[in-house]
């Protein structure tokens, strides 16, 4: 998305959230930089096939951060 319209601060957010969803992710079960977007919020390990539910253009959302560690804190403590 390199036009002059819409302003620099939106094309930059666009410009990062591209970059993010085409770049190869870490996966959460075997450790290996192999995660890839297969399509909206589905992601496929090409090392061990796990297929991956993630926020829509990177595998980990600010939000999904947040609820994880509100899980293991809570369930560390019972």
């Amino acid at each position: 998305m390199r036009s002059s319209r819409y302003g620099a601060s939106i094309r930059k957010q666009v410009d990062k959230a591209m970059e993010s969803k085409d770049r190869r992710h870490e996966c959460p079960k075997c450790r290996k930089l192999a995660l890839k977007r297969k399509s909206n919020a589905v992601w496929v390990c090409k090392s061990c096939g796990a297929k991956l539910a993630g926020a829509t253009y990177s595998f980990e959302s600010k939000t999904g951060q947040l609820a994880k560690r509100n899980i293991t804190e809570y369930s560390t403590k019972a």
